[in-house]
């Protein structure tokens, strides 16, 4: 199974995929929903919180009638908190862009490492018309694996926030919408799945 045979399928209506999102968070964090950060209910909240922010879409993933898992975004405004809550505030030319946030990642298992959250990632950015993209990663998740995966797909290191009291200190990241063909290409879209 390769990232060419799933279907993925955009979703701007929360109430319609609002439980396939919550089951495959839930399977994906089995293993931290003792954490009050990572709960189901507290993932509801951001869930709900995010798709009631401008420009909300959401990517998911299918094989046949099975879901792998989905990507999630909406649109920043210069003046968006996700700037102002960063360690170091990003230039204002940065932060005036048209820019487009992934808020949220996830692929189960048995479908990484093919390349479809690459896949995934890429087709929910395609028909974005913002010019750049950011997202926040823990840069310890899977022991640095994680954040040298986005690297990989273009994106780099811009600042540092920790948006919740109880959660990890994350690493802000930043590219293009659509990078040059040349960071494009040389990102191994059959590479590591996971996001």
């Amino acid at each position: 199974m390769t990232h060419a045979d799933i279907e993925y399928r955009r979703a701007t209506d929360l109430d319609s995929v609002w439980s396939l999102l919550i089951d495959i968070y839930a399977t994906v964090r089995a293993d931290r929903l003792h954490d009050p950060h990572y709960s189901v209910d507290r993932y509801g909240e951001r869930l709900t919180r995010h798709a009631a922010e401008p420009g909300w879409e959401a990517v998911i993933g299918f094989d046949g009638a099975e879901p792998v898992g989905y990507a999630y975004v909406n649109t920043l405004r210069h003046d968006d908190r996700w700037w102002h809550r960063m360690s170091t505030l990003p230039p204002q030319n940065v932060m005036d862009k048209p820019t487009v946030a992934l808020k949220e990642g996830m692929l189960l298992p048995p479908w990484r490492g093919r390349g479809i959250a690459r896949a995934g990632h890429d087709a929910l950015l395609a028909a974005r018309p913002e010019e750049q993209a950011t997202l926040m990663v823990n840069p310890l998740a899977g022991d640095g694996k994680v954040k040298a995966l986005y690297e990989a797909w273009g994106y780099w290191e811009v600042s540092s926030q920790k948006p919740s009291v109880d959660g990890p200190v994350l690493t802000a990241m930043l590219r293009a919408t659509r990078p040059p063909a040349s960071v494009a290409d040389s990102s191994g879209a059959q590479g590591s799945g996971h996001a």
